[in-house]
């Protein structure tokens, strides 16, 4: 398109009014004008000029501003654009921008005169043909694939028969009713039915709002239920038609649905990325409908079969355990006949037992008589024992006169010897033991009870200093009750109690608690009396 040319016979302010053109100057024609007013004019004529224009190109260095807005550029093999989308109209975008991705963009052509560019005002943006829409399904097929939002060990098994079934579809459409159908030929269902769009732009944000919905209602939390199973369905259409169910927001959504989830998107052709992500897919929403339930009249079927079956198998093994029963039975004796062989000899083993103790009561006591008869007397053996004592007796005796004989000569022999006769000796060395053996036994007798004197005497002092008697002494009392117990807490004096206030030397008075507020008395003035020097007695010695 050719640049428009420009009209010099007025200049533009800033609220695009006209203004005067100036006047040229001298011997020049050409008319001067400021910066500011022919960018002004620049930014004016663009904008009437190219005020609606549709864009094809490919989305390069796309950034989202911390205000909101976003900014990008649009190029192609021989040119770039500088482009904007402001944050209001960022929201309603029909596609994310990417890079590398080839689109159609709707807007006005505009200036920025601060840096002196052109720019491209973003109001609609759309993929340029299918080819485009393939490859960034494929790019980010493949970036959810690396997530493991695709892995096939976190799909969840689908309950065997449901019993609330939540649908996510559009309530107007074919695919409720080809569901609500379905599901009543084969097991009728509770159904819960979140309305959504299914094409459009609202409708990726509806349908993650209501996978999250559904997962949000606690078991038991109120009239609605929690469903057991989602379906997400939808018709037949374009690529362009089920993208709802290409967008990220969707498909993680369905990844992280704690319900399992089918997914019934368009025919069985179609393939889109909530497929991958769900636990089961379905290639149409009524084949959806036949995986959720089984069919009533086949289980039924199925069960009468397994009942038939199996009191079949009941009866033929109670059958088979009777006829061994029964063979078993022949095998053995009449129970009778061995009851009475046991009870005969149960019988003759208890005679056998008495007529045993009797015969070994016999024995033993005949054994007892026999031994008695071998037993001597007391009498006897106390006799046998005092003549074997004095026969003893006699022996030691001639032994010690033997010895002492031997023993004296000898000694004799030695004190000759040493011109000692042996009673001298003898009787010296006695007289000396005999005469240091009492004063060392006065001595140890005096030292002992002078010992254990001052211990007790020191021992007196250490508990007269720990009596509680001194404390009286210094003009203390003791409160006791009437048992002698001391009253030593305030929840012990109650009032009534009967108690003894003891003072010094043992003087006691009897009082009772009343528990009233003690009245203040003037107190005599007492005389300092002479403190009396304090005697601690000494214990004497016992001796």
């Amino acid at each position: 398109m050719a640049a428009p040319q420009l009209k010099s016979a007025m200049t533009y302010d800033s609220d695009s009014s006209p203004l005067i053109a100036p006047e040229p100057r001298p011997g020049s024609n050409l008319p001067e004008f400021t910066v500011g007013d022919l960018a002004r004019r620049l930014k004016r004529s663009i904008e009437e000029e190219f005020g609606f224009v549709r864009v094809r190109g490919e989305i390069s260095q796309p950034k989202k501003h911390s205000s909101g807005h976003c900014y990008m550029r649009l190029k192609d093999d021989t040119a770039v654009i500088e482009a904007v989308c402001w944050r209001g109209t960022v929201a309603k975008l029909a596609v994310k921008p990417e890079e590398g991705l080839e689109v159609i963009v709707t807007g006005r052509m505009t200036t920025y005169p601060g840096r002196s560019q052109y720019q491209l005002v973003i109001e609609s943006m759309e993929l340029a043909g299918e080819g485009a829409l393939l490859k960034m399904l494929e790019e980010r097929k493949r970036r959810l694939a690396a997530e493991g939002l695709f892995d096939p060990g976190r799909k969840k098994r689908i309950p065997f028969l449901p019993d609330v079934i939540g649908v996510v579809t559009s309530p107007t459409g074919a695919v409720i009713r080809d569901i609500l159908h379905r599901l009543n030929d084969r097991f009728p269902r509770h159904v819960l039915l979140w309305p959504v769009a299914v094409q459009g732009e609202r409708a990726a944000a509806e349908v993650t709002a209501a996978i999250e919905g559904f997962n949000r209602i606690q078991p038991g939390s109120g009239r609605v239920p929690r469903p057991d199973l989602i379906i997400v369905a939808r018709g037949g259409g374009s690529l362009e038609d089920l993208m709802a169910f290409n967008e990220e927001n969707v498909v993680r959504a369905a990844a992280a649905s704690a319900i399992p989830l089918i997914s019934a998107v368009g025919h069985e052709t179609d393939t889109t990325l909530i497929d991958f992500a769900s636990d089961l897919r379905a290639p149409t929403p009524t084949a959806a409908a036949e995986m959720a339930v089984p069919v009533r009249g086949e289980l039924m079927a199925q069960i009468l079969d397994d009942e038939r079956r199996l009191l079949a198998c009941a009866s033929r093994a109670v059958e088979d355990r009777r006829n061994r029963v029964e063979g078993l039975a022949r095998g053995l004796g009449d129970p009778r006949a061995l009851l009475e062989g046991h009870a005969q000899r149960l019988d003759d083993r208890a005679e056998r037992l008495n007529l045993a103790a009797a015969s070994l009561l016999e024995r033993r006591r005949t054994r007892v008589g026999e031994l008695a008869a071998k037993l001597r007397h007391p009498r006897e053996k106390l006799a046998q024992a005092d003549q074997k004592l004095a026969s003893e007796s006699r022996a030691f005796d001639a032994a010690l006169r033997h010895a002492v004989t031997t023993a004296g000569g000898r000694f004799d022999r030695i004190a000759g010897r040493l011109s000692l006769t042996p009673a001298r000796v003898k009787l010296a060395d006695g007289e000396r033991r005999v005469a240091d053996l009492a004063p060392r036994l006065d001595r140890s007798h005096a030292k002992g009870v002078a010992d254990k004197a001052a211990k007790l005497a020191s021992l007196g002092q250490l508990l007269e200093s720990y009596s509680y008697k001194g404390v009286l002494a210094r003009g203390f009392a003791l409160v006791e009750d009437r048992d002698g117990r001391p009253v030593t807490r305030p929840d012990q004096a109650t009032p009534g109690l009967e108690v003894n206030i003891v003072f010094a030397g043992d003087a006691k008075v009897a009082a009772t608690i009343d528990g009233g507020t003690p009245r203040t008395e003037a107190k005599p003035e007492k005389r300092a009396e002479p403190r009396k020097p304090r005697v601690v007695p000494v214990q004497g010695t016992l001796f």
